[in-house]
């Protein structure tokens, strides 16, 4: 073996792993963020298929069928996002609709079809030169980290649709390895194709669906896709994050005294009751987006402004402006000089009283014990703040039990959070109420009040350090009356007349006590289970005709879980079973022995790897560097740990990777809490050190596996890339219920089966 087979296998690995991330973002933005858990399902499960159709069919091994699975594999890679975007693809359509469900179907072909072919000449290499496993299955799991690397560049600095075309460069370069002047001809011709369809990525990944008003301005990068478009009027822009989340940049003229700077039709719920409470405001925006937060706390007086925003696109465009961003048309259309945000704002983020950090609200909030007199929250939203994590479980921990803990130390002695959320509130009740029972406050039913806006549809909670007294109650938010019962009144603590809603039940005889009662999840989340997005129950699953599946289960749909369980049944009764066929043939076979090895590690694997990525983001931060940092060290880490697996016996490696997942078990929140205030560069470097051992030992199973199998590697690789879509899946529905604690234990319990699958057992 010489090197061009190392470095074939990490540019495919490389080109695999960013399209990964790169077709999440896409994807997630296009369609809704659960779609993540198929795209790296489709990846996984076309590998796997790719190296079991090499066991089926022994013909195909062969040097020309690597360059021609790679060849085609790149052009699907070309082609794929632009067919899907123009397939009309709906996933609100698909109950009782079979000709969405035929579309979904196809879906899943074409993008899995890319990884399909490049897994075709993966498992070729690998079994050629499988007495070399250790240094090949180095560079297929470095490749694939510094693919992270890759994928990040290219998006930030390129923009995600354009990165979408390139990163299909990386396989043709493979192809070219040991090629005629035919094939090196063909590569270069797709590589130039490659930059012509990448200068032509925004046209040919324009969205399909209807806008409510045209969008002036895109910026799309590796943490989110965001559309800018302008209200009649010119009196705000509205921001639109993955075609979910909304937030707005109103147009602030700079005078802070004019009397209808904060009138209530411009900031929607006031704070400046509360403000107002304080000589000295110390404010902080939790989520403070387009900056209606900070213009409302400056013009209520307050002394100290924090604007926290996990997505930094919006301070920059806030402090700095971007220009070059704006449609053509929409700069065609202007009479006058184009007016930047800043200006649109008057550089409200400029007045000294503004501090902006581009970091993770609960980050923010640890290392700040008694600092602020308001803490402020607007819709913010778990099911956009996370939908450019790539493998990760897509939520965030704004809204956990140990969340609110949090506020209630960073707030001052006579603090106030005030919090609103349109579809999550019975699940927050929940959670402040066993907060502050956690906390051991006296009477803590006097320290919170929920508000109920009818006419705008939302709910306020209201969390004061000091016991609510009712008259304070009836101006906090806006005053109330019999008579504008229908804009604001209270639900708890409610008036006798409504006294029987479910927010008073669930303070007064607590949530288990209306969790039958009504269509959504209301259980309160932890950190260790952080999925406040998840509400749907499988009591209302439905597949009727006039039913409309939305990208939020506040209706009650399970859809995530449904999503997660169609790939776990095709799997379970489609995938492992054609797996099984090789034993129907003749020659060489793989024991069960060895077969439930190579499925029990792969499931493994998948199960802890995703869990580390979403539980460390708690310490780091659910940014989308952060979740990649974790994943690119995991990555590298195994990468190492293969080229060394030699070194270590057997069962040595099982007991350390074993030992090491009970650490993280019993330690992992004594670290948050205790190094958790350190400077965000400090925390990932930190999460990189205490991820790196288990990483070098998790890359030594596989190859010692394939010590005792040889050339059946293919076989292995496939059942292993089968199982790996299995862990993921079935460990997100297990920490959707149960916490990562259980998925941890899960991983712990197949590596642990995987000891003893192999135990014993003699070399080929």
């Amino acid at each position: 073996m010489d090197r061009k087979q190392t470095y074939t296998i990490a540019l495919i690995s490389f080109a695999l792993l960013s399209l990964e991330m790169i077709w999440t973002r896409i994807l997630a933005a296009e369609f809704f963020y659960t779609f993540a858990f198929l795209v790296l399902s489709l990846a996984i499960l076309g590998l796997g298929l790719g190296a079991l159709t090499l066991r089926l069919i022994p013909r195909l091994d062969t040097i020309t069928s690597i360059r021609n699975s790679l060849i085609v594999g790149g052009v699907m890679i070309l082609v794929g996002p632009p067919t899907v975007y123009r397939l009309g693809m709906s996933f609100s359509g698909l109950p009782g609709s079979f000709a969405m469900l035929g579309k979904l179907i196809l879906v899943i072909i074409i993008l899995s079809s890319s990884f399909y072919f490049c897994g075709i000449a993966l498992a070729i290499l690998l079994k050629r030169y499988h007495n070399h496993i250790s240094q090949l299955y180095m560079a297929d799991l470095l490749g694939a980290g510094l693919g992270v690397v890759g994928a990040l560049l290219l998006m930030n600095s390129l923009s995600t649709p354009i990165a979408t075309s390139l990163i299909s460069i990386p396989i043709f370069l493979a192809a070219t390895f040991n090629s005629s002047k035919l094939y090196r001809y063909v590569s270069g011709v797709l590589i130039i194709v490659a930059i012509i369809a990448s200068t032509q990525s925004a046209t040919l990944l324009r969205s399909m669906k209807p806008e409510r008003l045209p969008s002036i301005y895109q910026h799309w990068d590796a943490m989110a896709q965001i559309k800018m478009f302008a209200y009649p009027g010119d009196e705000a822009r509205g921001m639109v994050i993955d075609n979910a989340a909304n937030t707005p940049v109103y147009n602030f003229d700079g005078d802070y005294t004019r009397p209808d700077s904060g009138s209530e039709d411009l900031w929607g719920i006031p704070a400046g009751d509360l403000v107002q409470q304080f000589d000295s405001c110390r404010f902080l925006s939790l989520g403070a987006g387009g900056g209606a937060d900070v213009v409302q706390a400056l013009v209520e007086g307050a002394s100290e402004v924090h604007a926290v925003e996990v997505n930094p696109w919006f301070n920059k465009m806030l402090t700095e402006g971007d220009p070059q961003g704006y449609h053509q048309s929409y700069l065609d259309s202007l009479t006058t000089d184009l007016i930047t945000l800043p200006e649109y704002t008057s550089n409200m983020y400029d007045d000294p009283r503004v501090t902006v950090i581009s970091e993770d609200a609960r980050a923010y909030i640890r290392r700040h014990s008694s600092s602020f007199d308001v803490i402020y929250s607007l819709s913010s939203n778990t099911f956009a703040a996370l939908a450019s994590g790539s493998f990760a479980l897509a939520e965030n921990y704004l809204f956990t039990t140990e969340a609110f803990e949090d506020y209630w130390i960073a707030l001052s002695d006579s603090g106030f959070l005030m919090m609103e959320h349109q579809f999550y509130m019975p699940r927050l009740v929940s959670e402040v109420k066993l907060a502050l029972d956690n906390l051991e406050i006296d009477q803590p039913k006097d320290h919170f009040a929920i508000y109920n806006l009818p006419k705008m549809r939302r709910k306020v909670l209201l969390l004061s350090k000091r016991p609510l007294e009712p008259e304070f109650l009836n101006i906090a938010l806006r005053d109330i009356t019999a008579e504008n019962f229908d804009d604001i009144h209270l639900l708890y603590p409610a008036a006798d007349s409504i006294k029987d809603n479910i927010y008073q039940q669930i303070v007064d005889k607590g949530w288990q006590h209306v969790a039958d009662s009504i269509a959504i999840d209301i259980s309160p989340n932890s950190d260790n289970r952080p999925f406040a997005a998840q509400m749907g129950l499988w009591k209302n699953l439905s597949f009727a005709k006039e039913a409309r599946l939305l990208p939020y289960e506040f209706r009650g749909f399970p859809l995530t879980k449904l999503i997660v369980l169609i790939i776990i049944l095709v799997v379970v009764v489609l995938i492992f079973p054609i797996t099984l066929i090789p034993y129907l043939k003749q020659g060489p076979r793989l024991s069960m022995r060895h077969y439930l090895y190579f499925a029990t590690i792969g499931f493994a694997y998948m199960s802890v790897e995703l869990i580390l990525m979403q539980q460390y983001t708690l310490f780091v931060g659910p940014s989308v560097y952060s979740i990649a940092a974790i994943l690119m060290t995991l990555l590298v880490t195994s990468g190492i740990g293969s080229r060394y697996s030699e070194a270590l016996e057997l069962r040595t490696v099982f007991t350390l990777i074993i030992g090491w997942l009970l650490l993280d078990i019993l330690l992992f929140k004594a670290v948050v809490n205790t190094l958790g205030d350190m400077g965000q560069v400090m925390r990932i470097i930190t999460t990189m050190l205490l991820v790196s051992p288990l990483g070098f030992f998790m890359g030594m199973p596989f190859p010692k596996g394939v010590r005792y199998i040889g050339p059946l590697v293919d076989w292995g690789f496939a059942v292993n890339g089968a199982a790996s879509v299995l862990g993921s899946t079935v460990t997100i529905l297990v920490v959707i219920s149960y916490g990562y604690t259980m998925g941890l234990l899960l991983g712990i319990l197949c590596y642990g089966s995987a000891w003893l699958l192999l135990r014993g057992n003699q070399r080929i």
